[in-house]
């Protein structure tokens, strides 16, 4: 049974935040992680396996119908969306799909942090380094929904433009270095 979800988007700068992040969290990690990375299509599935390799969690390009496990986290496959749906049995899966969602980014971070923003369970959002304003929005509906939003600082990011449209919607809670991030989430789980 899930009892927490992490979601995190990112653009530019994105898969080295990423891998500072991952590498660091335990393999016993009590939740699974979802990413919208920006990237083009192609580049998604050798992401995901270099991080899988590096990593002491699993880390996979997400398929359709995947059913989210803990101390697993799933990229969004590139210039696809990506959304976390309930099933009856109390599961959750993921969605795959390319062009109902009105967003000039895929993925669209906004559309993955909105649909775990309703959830029943503990929900994390993360705002990495990255161009435009993607995932302000979902942040804010993940705290308005009670969960807990941390941003990258600009010290530690390549571009700051992702977490400081997220700051000015007063949409975070916490910004962080890079480094601080993943620490903040093992403690939040209390691994």
């Amino acid at each position: 049974m899930i009892e927490t979800i992490i979601a995190i988007g990112s653009s530019t700068g994105g898969p080295r935040a990423l891998e500072r992040i991952l590498t660091v969290l335990p393999p016993q990690l009590k939740a699974p992680i979802v990413i919208a990375q920006h990237m083009p299509k192609g580049f998604t599935a050798s992401l995901a396996q270099r991080l899988d390799m590096l990593c002491d969690i699993h880390v996979r390009e997400a398929r359709e119908g995947d059913i989210l496990e803990n101390g697993t986290a799933y990229i969004a496959p590139g210039s696809m969306h990506m959304t976390v749906i309930p099933r009856a049995n109390g599961q959750l899966a993921l969605r795959i799909f390319e062009d109902e969602i009105k967003s000039y980014y895929k993925p669209s971070v906004d559309a993955l942090m909105r649909s775990i923003a309703p959830l029943p369970i503990k929900k994390i959002g993360i705002i990495l380094t990255g161009m435009g304003s993607d995932g302000a929005m979902g942040l804010k509906a993940i705290k308005q929904n009670g969960g807990v939003t941390l941003a990258q600082d600009e010290a530690s990011c390549v571009v700051f433009g992702m977490p400081a449209a997220a700051i000015k919607e007063e949409a975070v809670d916490k910004v962080l270095s890079l480094d601080d991030i993943a620490t903040e989430i093992i403690k939040i789980l209390g691994v």
